[in-house]
């Protein structure tokens, strides 16, 4: 079975569980999913991404943004939790707030995982500075690590 310690930041679509339980052919794999949302802090970053990709009105409505961002992670966890399942994969996870990067070297020790996905939306300003997730994913951990983008839908 093949080990992949999967990072989201948003719930997974169904196009999104397609590519990742494709990826290895007709290779059983087993996931353990991280859902890191994106905080207060990248509001800056995302309203740029979101200027960059033309989408003015997401950036002028960034912040109108309602709920709670905790129970918004978990629910959008336990949504792509069980669409994995449904899939056929075998699938963990948590909400990780805190130092998602240290914590992701310590489940794919811990886990033994064969590589790291990393699901996300283009964020150009992170990507063109490295400063993404899968680009100091990969200084962190000893395996692997893959940038896929989410679907939109």
């Amino acid at each position: 079975m093949f080990k992949t310690v999967l990072m989201i930041e948003k719930a997974l679509s169904d196009a999104d569980v397609e590519l990742v339980t494709t990826l290895h052919g007709e290779e059983k794999v087993s996931f353990v999913v991280l859902m890191q949302p994106r905080g207060k802090q990248d509001e800056l970053l995302r309203a740029l991404d979101d200027v960059a990709l033309g989408h003015l009105d997401k950036a002028v409505h960034e912040h109108d943004d309602q709920g709670d961002p905790a129970a918004v992670a978990t629910e959008s966890l336990e949504h792509s939790l069980r669409h994995l399942r449904q899939a056929g994969a075998e699938a963990t996870g948590e909400v990780v707030q805190d130092s998602p990067l240290d914590h992701l070297k310590e489940i794919v020790e811990t886990s033994r995982a064969d590589e790291v996905l990393v699901l996300t939306s283009p964020h150009f300003v992170e990507e063109f500075f490295h400063r993404d997730w899968a680009s100091k994913a990969r200084h962190k951990v000893g395996v692997p690590v893959l940038k896929l983008f989410a679907s939109d839908s």
